[in-house]
């Protein structure tokens, strides 16, 4: 570990391999708890992946649609966003809205973070676009904030409540959770910021796209699941191939993670961190490199990464 990397969770699911479950350093570095691999995360962007598969999947059942623009789901914003009666559910699930990302404010009170759709909307409210909406790509939570208020709306309910229902419990994911508030405190991993005073682990982040908490095998799991097609049907697997690929990264205050399918090697590898220092992105995604150059080496009983050795 060092340089701000207090604990690293490692899950390989490769063709050819029995899947591999590591830890290394601390669950919590102040209690010097050692890392435990079977530890609830805050997953953060990873939770975009499992908003575009209950978007496609919605999609290809008739409930929701790809082609629906913004200002008629969510006519109550429209006037605050720019561009709102042009950008669809599209355009939001890949990026090319236009539309400011509100964590690019400075000012963004991550130790804090609002609790609700208009409480975040204050920090996009009468920012100009980046860009004409569907003439670009430019990385924004905004995007996924209003996809999640565009899900509730069309379902009636929290869709962290349909993701469980028709996504998560088919594969038996009962550790993966739509909000931190759901997840059991002894069990989550802790983290530090030196901006923080005190264990971030019950700080939420409550914004769709970034709220979930899950384990590095739970993770795993899903991805290799919704890459193989076994977890949608085909419509929706077609819709979401259409505006999502089998890979995010995601990061906290305190938490970074890694979860991508590699196609080369039919690899799903998924790194989950807690760190104090922002330079403990490269770390990670050193580690990452060295789990794939081991997976590029032929398959010898008995052996497997070694997390230590990776951070």
């Amino acid at each position: 570990m060092g340089q701000g990397l207090d604990g690293l969770i490692v899950y390989v699911d490769a063709a050819g391999r029995a899947p591999q479950l590591h830890a290394a350093g601390w669950k919590d570095r102040a209690t010097r708890t050692p890392a435990d691999p079977t530890a609830l995360f805050k997953i953060a962007s990873l939770s975009k992946l499992y908003i575009a598969a209950a978007a496609a999947q919605l999609t290809a059942s008739g409930r929701f649609s790809f082609s629906q623009r913004l200002a008629e789901g969510l006519p109550e914003h429209a006037a605050d966003l720019a561009n709102a009666e042009r950008i669809t559910v599209e355009m939001l699930l890949q990026h090319r809205s236009g539309l400011f990302n509100f964590t690019d404010d400075e000012r963004f009170p991550w130790f804090d973070p609002p609790r609700d759709l208009a409480g975040h909307l204050r920090w996009v409210r009468g920012r100009p676009a980046l860009f004409e909406p569907g003439t670009s790509t430019r990385y924004s939570n905004t995007n996924y904030l209003l996809l999640g208020a565009l899900l509730d709306r069309a379902l009636g309910d929290d869709h962290q409540r349909y993701i469980e229902r028709t996504l998560l419990r088919p594969l038996g994911l009962r550790d993966t959770l739509g909000h931190l508030e759901q997840a059991d405190p002894a069990r989550l991993v802790s983290s530090y910021h030196p901006a923080y005073p005190g264990d971030l682990k019950r700080v939420p982040y409550p914004a769709p796209g970034g709220s979930m908490v899950s384990t590095a095998q739970q993770v795993g799991v899903f991805l290799r699941a919704l890459q193989a097609g076994t977890l949608l049907s085909p419509p929706a697997q077609a819709r979401y191939v259409s505006v999502q690929g089998f890979g995010h990264t995601g990061l906290l205050p305190g938490y970074f993670s890694i979860a991508r399918h590699h196609t080369e090697l039919d690899a799903v590898v998924v790194l989950l961190a807690n760190a104090s220092a922002p330079q403990a992105w490269g770390q990670i995604e050193a580690a990452e490199t060295r789990v794939l150059r081991w997976l590029r080496q032929p398959p010898v009983a008995g052996t497997a990464p070694s997390p230590r050795r990776m951070a």
